[in-house]
């Protein structure tokens, strides 16, 4: 592959763009060869300083020199800046790569001209820290190669996974997309706890946080699943057995689907609003 084709461009240099930057300089991709634009020049400038990569004029540019395009914009610009790369992608047909939430293939598609080669793809925030899950659907356009680019390119800032069929990255939003905050939320609830019985805040956020990190870590690398892993932390008539008692006795499963069931109808929702002329 020639220089000219291994170039990969952003359209957005916010925090998931230079994740995703950092994490293909980690692996050794040439800053050289990566380009960027923003509307917030000064966000760019900060950025290319400090990777050392292009700082483009226009996202046109990037469209037309780069045959690889992470769209990185809020799902509410997106539109606005397809139709507005629009020419140099039909030009070059680059692999457009989509981390807007919620815009369906079919509409992007429309927007740049039709007959595109797009990955949606639906990351979470720790990919910012090069730990996130990531889901991936490839159009009928998108090329094996492509699809090993596009693979490789969210590899970078963590784990990823195909779905196949569009519909799913819904249901991908309404679990890891949004899963972060649920865990969040656990984490903000054990903390008060801890500190309602006496622990300091400081302590009570370190051992939650690491506590949290300890679990996910045994669950990645367990070959048994969460049910498993969770009866070998329970001892009959021990301290954890009650406190899960009184969390099912609350039907906390119950309201764990409920809350996804609601991420993902508004996922749907929104996609729906989007997509609209």
């Amino acid at each position: 592959m020639d220089r000219e084709q291994r170039r990969i461009g952003f359209v957005g240099a916010g925090n998931m763009a230079g994740s995703l930057i950092g994490g293909l300089l980690a692996d050794g991709f040439p800053a050289d060869a990566i380009w960027a634009a923003d509307i917030d020049r000064d966000k760019l400038e900060s950025l290319a300083q400090r990777t050392g990569i292009h700082a483009a004029g226009t996202a046109q540019e990037v469209a037309a020199c780069c045959d690889l395009v992470v769209l990185a914009v809020k799902p509410q610009a997106i539109r606005e800046v397809a139709t507005e790369i629009a020419a140099p992608v039909q030009a070059r047909k680059p692999l457009i790569v989509s981390i807007a939430a919620g815009i369906r293939e079919r509409d992007l598609e429309r927007w740049l001209g039709g007959e595109v080669a797009i990955v949606r793809a639906m990351p979470n925030t720790p990919a910012l820290v090069q730990a996130g899950a990531t889901g991936l659907h490839a159009n009928v356009y998108v090329s094996p190669e492509q699809r090993n680019r596009a693979e490789s390119l969210l590899r970078a800032v963590g784990l990823t996974v195909w779905v196949e069929e569009e519909a799913l990255l819904d249901a991908v939003t309404a679990v890891s997309g949004s899963g972060p905050a649920y865990f969040f939320l656990l984490m903000e609830a054990l903390e008060k706890a801890g500190m309602n019985l006496g622990l300091a805040p400081a302590t009570a956020r370190l051992l939650v946080a690491q506590t949290a990190l300890g679990a996910a870590k045994l669950a990645l690398e367990a070959e048994v699943g969460p049910q498993e892993l969770r009866r070998r932390v329970i001892s009959p008539g021990g301290t954890t057995e009650r406190a899960l008692a009184v969390l099912q006795a609350g039907e906390f499963e119950a309201l764990i689907k409920r809350a996804v069931d609601a991420a993902w109808a508004r996922s749907v929702e929104l996609s729906a609003q989007l997509g609209e002329e």
